[in-house]
């Protein structure tokens, strides 16, 4: 696909209606970032439909939340995609990416339709799979990789959306202070919005090796500082100085915890054998990490160094991020594995997967296979932190392109 960039970029006239009604946001704005929130919410609804039901359709209702969300954002990007080529201005094409030397569409809007065309692509080829091979073993089977791509593409078309407008409103002077200070609030949550829905996905991806049993096994460190201090740090400097971080972990652990508490009270009983675990409502995920606890540390570190090397800022966020993540979640996992205070509707913990028998010895303690000696835990500690530290100086790289898009 070849991309061009026109040289000249000039902020576009204000249109009336869209200046006076939406602080200069354009609808589509809104609907790729309800979109991701249709996406994540579908996705979690499809996990929870296999722990409580097990073999899905193709037309299930979890399923259906995935489409309308892939649709939503196919074809208002692409609507936008349209408008911008064949009724929009030249100041307007000035401000887009020029795709096959013919069509002009904002950054956003094509990671937004090729995520669509990848979601519904993998719905008849995951329905195809499962008559196939029967129920998924794995969260990463071949077909739930391409719709997981295409959900991330969504996702952070949606991110790039919010950041572009966001870049682009310093261009406009039409602005009263307090329509811009509206304008940026809003567009503030939209971002933080976007970027919580995302770091759900990242999360629902790794659920799997990140798991309450593996909580004490240094391997689950591994994963964590490796996967989200890249992120993090990345949504931070996007949007600097406003504790961006915070409020986007603050949304994914929203997202998590309210399909936690919502879901279940649903009724569900599993149409799939065996069945070793009799059920009547739907069982949940999972409980969120408790990322909010460093990202504090981290929003915090960000606005009163904010002129420091990244290289340096990089080996102190990637200290701070494996320091206090390990110590909250080390002691929150071993509440969440044998507290009876966990086995409730808040906590979740008592949640199990109806082919699995429930006396299992291992069910509420960690078992051996998921426990080290000391001087294995430590040196596999040393290697969280040095994925920590790399993870966070690709973060603040991501972040300085982000916080730069005006396309």
């Amino acid at each position: 696909m070849e991309q061009s960039l026109n040289p000249a970029w000039v902020p576009a006239q204000p249109v009336a209606s869209d200046t006076t009604r939406r602080l200069g946001i354009p609808s589509y704005v809104y609907a790729v970032v309800f979109s991701s929130f249709c996406v994540m919410t579908g996705i979690i609804w499809d996990i929870c439909w296999h722990q409580s039901i097990g073999r899905d359709g193709l037309f299930s209702p979890p399923h259906i939340l995935v489409y309308v969300g892939a649709v939503v954002a196919g074809l208002f990007s692409g609507f936008q995609v349209l408008r911008t080529t064949f009724a929009g201005s030249d100041t307007q094409k000035s401000q887009s990416v020029r795709i096959w030397g013919f069509f002009y569409s904002s950054l956003g809007a094509i990671f937004c339709i090729w995520g669509a065309i990848a979601m519904l692509t993998s719905a008849p080829f995951d329905d195809w799979w499962h008559n196939t091979y029967g129920l998924d073993v794995t969260i990463l089977s071949p077909p739930h990789t391409v719709l997981a791509l295409g959900i991330i593409g969504v996702q952070f078309g949606a991110m790039v959306t919010v950041l572009a407008l966001r870049n682009q409103t310093k261009l406009y002077t039409h602005f009263t202070a307090n329509e811009r200070a509206n304008r940026d609030t809003r567009i503030y949550w939209m971002f933080a919005l976007s970027a919580g829905f995302l770091l759900s996905m990242w999360f629902t991806l790794l659920s799997e090796q990140m798991d309450k049993w593996n909580s004490h096994h240094s391997s689950y460190y591994q994963f964590a500082c490796a996967a989200f201090p890249i992120f993090l740090l990345a949504f931070g400097r996007a949007i600097p100085n406003r504790w961006t971080i915070t409020a986007s972990t603050g949304v994914y652990m929203a997202m998590l915890c309210i399909t936690l508490w919502i879901i279940p009270l649903f009724p569900a009983e599993p149409k799939l054998g065996p069945i070793l675990y009799h059920i009547d409502h739907y069982q949940g995920f999972a409980f969120p990490l408790l990322l909010i606890v460093p990202a504090l540390a981290m929003d915090w570190l960000l606005m009163r160094y904010p002129k420091m090397n990244d290289w340096l800022l990089a080996l102190v966020m990637g200290v701070t991020f494996f320091a206090i993540f390990f110590v909250v979640q080390w002691y929150f996992g071993a509440f969440q594995m044998e507290s009876p205070y966990a086995r409730n509707w808040f906590f979740g913990s008592h949640y199990w997967y109806f082919g699995n028998d429930p006396n299992w010895e291992y069910r509420y303690k960690f078992g051996p296979w998921s426990l080290q000696s000391t001087p294995d835990l430590l040196q596999g500690l040393g290697i969280a932190l040095v994925l920590s530290i790399v993870s966070s100086r690709i973060g603040l790289a991501w972040g300085n392109w982000m916080n730069k898009i005006q396309r």
